[in-house]
């Protein structure tokens, strides 16, 4: 199991919860932490499902169509701890796609390195900005201290771009 069955456990063992509400959700507020499409996260509850950790009820509400209502079992809550203690306790290995770049900046004209590490560095600083007016969670502690490393990590490259723009423009004379 991965990061985004371990965030489909939580989810519904905070409560349970339809299809769009969880999508939702993970659009709105995760999504700077997490990459899951609508897609990936019905195939992940669909197999959830099959393997007996979450159940899937239709609700009708009024004339609205018929939606699945998943919830987590007693099972799938054994599961969620286990991969939340194996999550927690865990030290990535960071790895930056944008780092293989720089190994060959060498190959191209200064100006034009400064010019796209300038790009790079104004597609952070949006990112930034709209991570930062992320609502508050109100839901316990954890969500909020993700988004929080999540904004660090931002900033850390943020000023670590802004220091390299700098080291690579010319003294003036």
């Amino acid at each position: 199991m991965d990061e985004r069955e371990l965030l489909l456990l939580g989810m519904l063992m905070v409560q349970s919860q339809h299809g769009y509400q969880i999508n939702e959700f993970i659009e709105r507020n995760l999504g700077h932490i997490i990459d899951m499409k609508k897609p990936t996260a019905y195939a992940l509850l669909e197999r959830l499902c099959q393997a007996g950790y979450v159940k899937v009820r239709t609700e009708r509400e009024g004339k609205r169509p018929p939606r699945k209502v998943y919830h987590i079992t007693s099972a799938g809550s054994i599961v969620f701890l286990d991969l939340l203690r194996e999550n927690l306790a865990q030290a990535e290995h960071m790895t930056f796609a944008g780092d293989v770049g720089l190994m060959f900046l060498d190959h191209l004209p200064r100006e034009e390195v400064i010019a796209l590490l300038r790009q790079r560095l104004s597609a952070v600083e949006e990112q930034l900005t709209a991570h930062e007016h992320a609502p508050r969670h109100e839901h316990g502690l954890g969500v909020d201290l993700a988004l929080e490393h999540a904004l660090l990590l931002e900033r850390a490259e943020q000023q670590w771009l802004a220091s390299v723009i700098q080291r690579l423009e010319p003294l003036p004379e």
